[in-house]
């Protein structure tokens, strides 16, 4: 892994790709300490992703020096089991628009944000970046993770055939502000999170899991995440993707009896094992990234709190 010399943001011009989302809200409040000339964001109403010709002509008139993919389209366990075309499709699309009009748009750097889905499901724990392509993926988020591939694989082909200065970046499980709370779609913590809440208001005595609740799971605040990413964006460059996550796991049900704890629900958990558990573990190795020098400060407890402040402000 090469450690260059320290990319200066001062003054440049970046595009938040999916800036309403979790991932690229927190990106826009953690650059709004830099000291960056602009910060660029157009809305899906505004600049259809998934399709090449309104993408490269926002691209060309805004003219990014930085460019940080965020945008995609993400959900839980259940919407990727089924809805695997729309994930794949979606995902491809948006991945490979941006990428390619922030090389014809001659940008000095980029990061592509993926997930730790794209590893496979019997991969070694914790996971390497070296175990990518190494077995077949967890069948339930097939789709979103093949989609997340193609993006990091073709970054990695533009900077080998056209000098293209984009790195990526691989997050455990992500939480926080601006999360998805949809009861179908939403991904495990914030689909606990408004159980565990519903259940406080209703009175109600059990709340039911899905699974078995023995998967184990790394989370990572999402401001955690935008906080490596301008790290990694300025000491990182390279084909070699990052790890970005605590380096330490849990069941679902410790972390479904931690949200309890938090929110001071006293009643029971029911755990529905009709439903999938998805991969049995997922950790991720994260030496390359602390070796740059970042660590996450955010701790699981904290970050659930954090969270369900947003859920009452803006859900509840």
């Amino acid at each position: 892994m090469t450690a260059p010399a320290a990319f200066d943001l001062a003054g440049k011009r970046v595009w938040v790709a999916g800036h309403r989302g979790m991932v690229g809200s927190a990106l826009v409040r953690r650059l709004e300490s830099e000291p960056i000339g602009a910060l660029l964001t157009a809305s899906s109403a505004e600049v259809d992703l998934r399709r090449q010709e309104p993408t490269e002509a926002f691209v060309q008139d805004a003219r990014p020096d930085v460019v940080l993919l965020a945008a995609a389209k993400v959900g839980g366990i259940e919407a990727n089991r089924t809805r695997q075309a729309e994930f794949l499709y979606d995902n491809l699309m948006i991945g490979a628009n941006v990428i390619e009009a922030a090389y014809r748009a001659g940008v000095e750097r980029m990061v592509v944000l993926g997930s730790s889905c794209v590893y496979p499901r019997e991969a070694p724990q914790p996971i390497a970046e070296t175990s990518l392509l190494t077995g077949p993926l967890e069948p339930t988020n097939e789709g979103y993770a093949i989609a997340k591939i193609a993006a990091l694989e073709l970054a990695r082909m533009y900077r080998r055939q056209h000098g293209m200065d984009a790195i990526s970046l691989m997050p455990s499980n992500l939480y926080g502000p601006c999360d998805n709370y949809d009861r179908t779609s939403s991904h495990v913590l914030a689909a606990l999170l408004r159980k565990v809440h519903e259940a406080k208001v209703s009175g109600a005595p059990t709340v039911t899991v899905w699974g078995t609740g023995t998967p184990r799971r790394e989370f990572l605040h999402v401001d955690d995440l935008a906080d490596a990413t301008v790290h990694a964006l300025r000491h990182h460059t390279g084909e070699d993707h990052l790890n970005v996550g605590w380096g330490r796991d849990v069941s679902i049900r410790e972390v479904a009896e931690l949200i309890c704890d938090v929110l001071g629900y006293e009643g029971e958990l029911a755990f529905d094992t009709s439903m999938p558990d998805g991969m049995p573990r997922k950790l991720l190795d994260t030496t390359r990234m602390r070796g740059l020098g970042w660590e996450p400060h955010i701790g699981l407890r904290e970050g659930i709190a954090d969270a369900y402040r947003w859920f009452l402000d803006h859900v509840a």
